[in-house]
């Protein structure tokens, strides 16, 4: 698993974090500097697209598909590229510690800090992103209310599995991967 800290500024690095700017703000100047898009020359590239804060995770699923593709074809940056698109409700995770702190983002955007149980004062995404949920969805909390062991859970629901239902690392790599080969999307 790549170390969380890394992983933010692995994204900082490649494209910024933040990408949209609020609906509040003033832009600083009449041109835009969109140059960055010119070094995603990843072999996989994708865009996620945050718009809120739910479950206090929203950069779990992108933890999620740089894992996924390292864990099935070994690549890592440069050959994966993403970009975060952070907007609306999701804005707080763009400032740093002081602005957090100033404004009061965890007040106002009702984010509590997990260490403290407060309104967050500080960007309680920027060090420490939560650990990502086991592999197969749903294992860990049925493991826990059935009391059975994880792993032979994990066996017994991959075994129970529809006909032509795959077992994928990760459906956020799917989503890329099946893009990549023609597929069209649409959320249900």
């Amino acid at each position: 698993m790549v170390p969380r800290r890394s992983f933010l500024t692995a994204l900082a690095s490649l494209s910024g974090v933040a990408l949209a700017r609020p609906s509040f703000a003033v832009p600083v100047s009449d041109t835009w500097d969109l140059s960055w898009l010119d070094q995603l020359k990843g072999r996989h590239k994708q865009v996620f697209a945050v718009g809120s804060l739910p479950d206090q995770l929203p950069l779990h699923i992108v933890a999620n598909y740089l894992d996924a593709h390292r864990e099935v074809f070994g690549l890592a940056y440069p050959d994966i590229n993403t970009v975060v698109g952070i907007a609306r409700r999701g804005f707080p995770i763009n400032a740093q510690d002081a602005v957090w702190t100033k404004y009061e983002l965890g007040r106002r955007w009702q984010v509590k800090d997990p260490a403290t149980g407060e309104w967050a004062r500080r960007n309680i995404y920027w060090d420490a992103m939560p650990a990502p949920p086991g592999k197969v969805v749903g294992v860990k909390p049925l493991a826990a209310d059935t009391g059975e062991p994880a792993e032979a859970l994990r066996a017994e629901l991959i075994a129970g599995f529809n006909p032509g239902v795959r077992l994928i690392p990760a459906h956020t790599m799917l989503l890329g991967l099946a893009q990549e080969h023609g597929c069209t999307y649409e959320q249900l």
